[in-house]
């Protein structure tokens, strides 16, 4: 589906630099190399945004692939030079909460919450599905420099969806405003970013925490490496967004892991 002719005003007057391509393999690899290549040219907050991904990535390295013009993935470029290295952990849970909000924004029927780490779920309990993830990515020539990608299931019909646990806004029956959720994302992000770096995790914990769908629910973890399952109820995130999760009265922090929500 091509580019709106309108383009995406609202979201423009956000970002310094934003940049619309028809198609792209993944709007994460392009603007880290674009960013490699063109340090200069792409100054905190530059976007890259398409209706067409054809080879986007998940968290874990699963595939994220979508009929064009059915989801938005929307990359966004930061330099966290001032963010302390201990809060960095709390970055994807920031790009999260300020998706959350927004896709919220157009859902005002619907509960619309945060999945820790950072996938945005529409619906409660056992109706609860995916709508929105979110992949965070640091450039490796410039480790203060960090891309975070976005999927957005826009106008996928429910036929389409990939996995019975996820949705669109087609699917919840409402029509998206495109122009408006990127640019309250943008707008959400840029200024959680910068509580994040002024006032370190503390700023932004609360506001997480408060949409925070996982914290007090029973969940399974599959953890990295060895494959181990961790059962229990996630608590709270800790002071570097990690989740902590109680087990006969043990409790266990998760800094990655592939997180079920225990129906």
């Amino acid at each position: 589906m091509p580019i709106p002719a309108e383009g995406y005003p609202l979201a423009a007057a956000v970002t310094p630099r934003l940049q619309v391509v028809e198609t792209v393999d993944s709007t994460n690899a392009k603007l880290l190399h674009d960013a490699a290549t063109d340090a200069a040219g792409h100054p905190h907050l530059s976007v890259l945004l398409t209706r067409d991904q054809r080879a986007g990535r998940g968290r874990l390295d699963r595939v994220w692939t979508a009929p064009p013009g059915t989801a938005l993935a929307v990359s966004v470029l930061l330099r966290v030079g001032a963010i302390a290295v201990a809060d960095r952990g709390w970055i994807p849970l920031v790009a999260g909460s300020a998706l959350r909000q927004a896709i919220a924004a157009q859902l005002p029927d619907a509960r619309v919450s945060l999945k820790w780490p950072n996938d945005v779920l529409v619906g409660s309990g056992e109706k609860a599905r995916k709508i929105s993830g979110i992949l965070t990515e640091v450039l490796p020539a410039d480790p203060m420099v960090v891309v975070v990608g976005a999927g957005v299931n826009t106008t996928m019909p429910t036929v389409d969806l990939p996995v019975p646990t996820a949705t669109s806004f087609a699917d919840q029956d409402a029509t998206v405003d495109e122009d408006r959720l990127v640019a309250d994302y943008l707008t959400g992000l840029r200024d959680g970013i910068a509580d994040l770096a002024v006032g370190g995790h503390t700023a932004v914990a609360d506001r997480v925490a408060a949409h925070c769908s996982t914290i007090g629910t029973d969940v399974s973890v599959s953890l990295p490496g060895d494959g181990a399952t961790l059962q229990g109820r996630a608590v709270r995130l800790d002071a570097e967004g990690r989740l902590v999760v109680a087990a006969d009265g043990v409790e266990t922090v998760v800094g990655a892991g592939d997180v079920v929500h225990v129906r």
